[in-house]
């Protein structure tokens, strides 16, 4: 069996070292961060503590595989609850739609907006069950490593029009502009403009309706705790504070990793979690590379970034138009999409999340008091955008929204406050330009186009996450390790 060193400790990571573990290899994981998690990083002030990264859990049956493949029960580790509605999506009026698993009660409300989009849902659901059979269970834990894997899938992604966007093939089937909202804004969920995402993607609405939407009991942060739990069983090392550096190259192989200390750690197979742009820009000299050079990696489209906004208030709030989960459009649509992605300007107006988990989980705060976080896409640091002098009038904006809107008096009562911007994303994660979800989820930068989940370069460097194939999003970093594990396997 081999020596194996993976790098990062976030849900790929964790991930693949629970599959590989218990193939029997030996696995040491190492993790820049004073704690596992990577995205899904929890932060603890004063009493308060906020899941940082991902808080809605679809295709739960991933994480029961995952457990399976080390002969335990994902039961026996943490739970997962529904969530009713599944989101709560707002237009700028102030209207709502709440999107959950009941089909009449969706439909009822599809009525109450847009009589005539009743049956064009029905239709459009129905599409959505081929795409996601192609999409999801044939091809999200496979790989492609060559041309011809993608020559093969061709013909069915041109049958399901995976050539159009995400908006359009929506709009296909529904004529108001605000159901055409909430039925394509789920590429955003991966870093992806719904206007150029393919549509694919559209088959995450089957998913949802099929499988339901989730949250872990104690919060995202369990899950790690949970998969901490199960390594440590497997008998994985997990070392946090330990970044690395460089990887070693010897010929067409890694040999190892060293350290931000110096130390150099010997391995027969290296697993990148990090961000795979990072990792061949930032710990493999040029010279090692000569398909992923610095000009290619620059040429490359990148995801969105994130404002987020961590708030403790010495109150709680129990607006009942607030679920746990928020989606809140702002007057434009497309416009503030083309400034994010493709004009990269700072915008004057926005779209938020917000995420509400006292709702459900009071014990995320004090007494008394309440956490939550709003989350705001941004451009990515190619806008060349001075977060040093726009971070506080950005931060302002979004909290004078809420107190407007939802949350009355919130700037008399936060107690605990954290903010993260694009310069963050880089600093903290490694994320290259800031792009919170790696590269963005276009046509052409999906499957065999996406940087491979074995290395182009070396024989024995893997990648899981987010950057590489089927894409970000917790099912697809679980799913790029089912992939590592056949590959290397294999």
């Amino acid at each position: 069996m081999s020596k194996v060193i993976i790098i990062g400790a976030g849900f790929g990571g964790l991930a693949a070292a629970v599959r590989l573990a218990a193939r029997g290899h030996t696995v040491e994981i190492y993790e820049k961060q004073d704690k596992p998690g990577g995205k899904a990083y929890v932060l603890e002030v004063d009493g308060f503590r906020f899941d940082t990264g991902p808080t809605v859990i679809t295709a739960p049956f991933l994480f029961d595989d995952l457990w399976r493949a080390a002969g335990r029960r994902r039961e026996d580790y943490f739970e997962l609850r529904p969530c009713d509605p599944f989101y709560r999506i707002y237009d700028h009026t102030g209207r709502w739609f709440d999107h959950n698993a009941d089909e009449t009660a969706v439909l009822r409300q599809i009525e109450r907006i847009s009589p005539p989009d009743v049956d064009g849902y029905r239709r459009f659901l129905a599409s959505t069950r081929p795409i996601f059979q192609k999409g999801f269970v044939e091809l999200a834990d496979q790989p492609f490593l060559r041309f011809g894997d993608m020559v093969r899938v061709a013909p069915d992604l041109a049958r399901l029009r995976s050539f159009e966007s995400v908006y359009r093939y929506v709009s296909r089937y529904l004529q108001d502009d605000f159901l055409r909202r909430c039925f394509s804004f789920h590429p955003l969920f991966i870093g992806g403009n719904p206007f150029h995402a393919s549509s694919i993607y559209a088959m995450v609405h089957y998913l949802e309706r099929e499988w339901g939407v989730y949250y872990a009991v104690g919060g995202t942060g369990a899950i790690v705790a949970a998969l901490v739990r199960l390594l440590h069983e497997l008998g994985v090392v997990i070392h946090l504070n330990a970044e690395v550096r460089e990887l070693i190259v010897a010929g067409r192989r890694i040999a190892g990793v060293a350290l931000a200390d110096g130390t150099v750690r010997r391995a027969d197979v290296v697993v990148s979690n990090a961000d795979v742009a990072h990792t061949y820009a930032d710990l493999i000299e040029p010279r090692h590379r000569r398909h992923f050079t610095d000009r290619r990696l620059r040429a490359m489209r990148y995801s969105m970034s994130l404002v987020v906004l961590y708030l403790g208030t010495r109150r709680t709030y129990h607006d009942p138009r607030l679920v746990r989960h928020n989606i809140m459009f702002g007057p434009r649509y497309r416009e503030l999409l083309d400034d994010i992605f493709a004009r990269k300007r700072v915008a004057d107006d926005f779209s938020l999340y917000l995420h509400m988990p006292s709702r459900d989980q009071p014990e995320v705060a004090p007494p008394g008091c309440d956490a939550f976080y709003v989350l705001s896409p941004v451009p990515n640091l190619a806008s060349g955008a001075d977060w040093a002098t726009l971070a506080r009038p950005y931060r302002d904006m979004l909290v004078r929204f809420l107190e407007e809107r939802f949350l009355p008096e919130l700037s008399q009562h936060i107690v605990v406050e954290r903010m993260m911007d694009p310069r963050d994303f880089q600093r903290r994660q490694n994320s290259y330009l800031g792009a919170a979800f790696a590269l963005e989820p276009t046509l052409l930068q999906s499957a065999w186009f996406r940087p491979h989940n074995r290395s182009e370069e070396f024989e024995n460097l893997y990648f899981v996450g987010a950057g590489t194939h089927p894409g970000a999003g917790i099912p697809g970093v679980l799913s790029s390790a089912v992939i590592l594990e056949r590959l290397v396997e294999r």
